[in-house]
């Protein structure tokens, strides 16, 4: 699922398809109760890249990831100092296999979501706010692909919408 801010659509921010994307593979750290993905391992795993997109697998990367029901489960998420750095590494388009980038329960703050594309509120939204970001929630990438450089093709429902159905393929870039 695409998705931009809210009052925004994404058929209209969305005007290009392809992206030179990296792929990394990460384990959640335990921080407290929670699986964390943090700032420092993104940046190890992009290792100086900084690509228009990201898209992030995370591991074990179980094929029961695919029809997983996650409510009340309290899943991995990304932290907001992760979503930052990748904010600031120039990254447009996240992509990540889990439910949210958030915590699942987070009381509404959303701070990666917020983080990612630079805003304070949804609602009312700063003049540096990044409308032409995306981030897609629940892919699946198969462990026989392996973590590295792919062009993406970030295909969306022409919907007016804040949020689309969408069907990311990558392609191997062949040196």
């Amino acid at each position: 699922m695409q998705r931009v801010l809210a009052n925004f659509s994404i058929n209209q921010s969305l005007k290009q398809f392809f992206f030179l994307a990296e792929l990394i593979s990460v384990e959640p750290e335990i921080q407290n109760d929670d699986l964390v993905i943090t700032k420092s391992q993104i940046k190890n795993a992009l290792n100086g890249n900084s690509p228009e997109a990201i898209i992030i697998r995370t591991l074990p990367n179980n094929s029961d990831k695919v029809s997983k029901k996650y409510s009340h489960t309290n899943p991995p998420y990304l932290s907001e100092e992760a979503a930052i750095f990748i904010r600031e590494s120039g990254i447009q388009h996240l992509l990540i296999d889990l439910p949210s980038v958030d915590k699942e329960h987070d009381e509404g703050k959303l701070l990666a979501h917020k983080a990612f594309w630079n805003v304070k509120n949804v609602i009312q939204l700063n003049a540096d706010a990044r409308l032409n970001a995306t981030i897609t929630e629940m892919i699946f990438v198969n462990d026989k692909v392996q973590d590295g450089s792919y062009l993406l093709n970030l295909q969306i429902a022409s919907f007016e919408n804040d949020a689309s159905p969408s069907k990311p393929i990558i392609f191997e870039i062949k040196k």
